[in-house]
């Protein structure tokens, strides 16, 4: 099945979605982002929807050329990678804190970070499809996988994440020197005649690291929705691709969305259950998967506002501001 799917796609649209993906990438740091600058919100809400938008017209065009299944598939999946994503900006939001990373460095060290994880998010769905085509009772260890996390969502505490414990960092500081202060937006400069990292390059490594880890989880998820590679590394893409617009839109509120990882956890149980009912008479439909997803990330946001209102926070935090020690 996963053999025919790769088939029915003519190489000329890898090549084109490729080709697509990188020129949208050269008008963002060539054109939009030459100089660094602070991201105000109403710029990145502005990206946000021209992403979000990218996407559903790509989704249209996947309707029309390979059919009305494909398009539902493509939409679950990028919704699902999309939400998955929003642990992905918290993370984001605490290495920037932890490293005192000036606002107007953040694009790049994200821009980068995120065609570093472009590239290795094709390698994991290539290796994920090939376990899956080879060793069938792989989904099952995929599904127990999904489960699991999903359970571990609900006692995962965000203040124990400690950038500067990274085994990224660590091996960083082995190979070379790290330097005390940033140098503008360089990620190596020559100190003392020795070729030393500056502490945006260990950032960068740290969000490299941390996208690998969520990854696992949200590889494994998205082959629940589908096996067809093309809708499978499409959907993840474009979810990548809206993830620096969505850090700076909504980091500074994430405080506020209570509830949301308890929603996340039960999104990855489910699709965890999707999986392993995937060859059985039980098989859950795209329909409900899209139901499932939209509804509990719906309810997770909705129990989110009631609770901070009945439980406000100290201060409102403001999006954009200087990372605090």
């Amino acid at each position: 099945m996963l053999a025919e799917s790769i088939a029915a796609v003519p190489i000329s649209w890898w090549v084109a979605f490729n080709g697509f993906v990188m020129l949208m990438l050269a008008l963002d740091l060539g054109v939009f982002n030459r100089k660094a600058h602070v991201v105000k919100l109403k710029e990145a809400l502005g990206w946000t929807v021209v992403w979000i938008a990218l996407a559903m017209a790509f989704n249209a065009w996947v309707g029309w050329k390979i059919g009305a299944p494909a398009a539902k598939e493509f939409l679950a999946g990028y919704l699902l990678e999309k939400s998955l994503s929003v642990d992905n900006v918290f993370v984001f939001a605490v290495i920037f804190s932890f490293f005192k990373v000036p606002r107007e460095y953040q694009h790049k060290v994200l821009f980068w970070g995120i065609f570093g994880a472009l590239a290795l998010r094709a390698a994991m769905i290539a290796g994920g499809a090939a376990l899956i085509t080879n060793f069938a009772w792989i989904i099952f260890v995929f599904a127990a996988l999904l489960i699991f996390t999903g359970i571990k969502m609900f006692f995962h505490d965000e203040d124990s994440v400690d950038p500067g414990k990274s085994i990224a960092i660590r091996l960083l500081r082995k190979v070379m020197p790290i330097t005390k202060d940033y140098h503008g937006q360089k990620f190596l400069v020559r100190e003392n005649g020795k070729l030393s990292a500056t502490p945006l390059l260990a950032v960068l490594l740290c969000v490299e690291v941390t996208d690998v880890i969520f990854a696992v989880d949200s590889i494994p998820a998205i082959f629940s929705i589908t096996t067809d590679t093309f809708i499978v590394y499409t959907s993840n893409v474009f979810a990548i691709l809206g993830l620096r617009s969505l850090y700076f839109a909504i980091a500074g509120i994430l405080p506020y969305f209570h509830f949301l990882k308890y929603g996340l956890g039960v999104i990855l149980m489910f699709v965890g259950v999707k999986m392993s009912l995937a060859h059985t008479q039980y098989k859950i439909d795209t329909d409900v998967s899209l139901g499932v997803i939209a509804g509990v990330l719906a309810i997770s946001v909705i129990a989110s506002v009631i609770h901070r209102k009945l439980h406000p926070l100290p201060e409102t935090p403001k999006i954009g501001d200087d990372p605090q020690p």
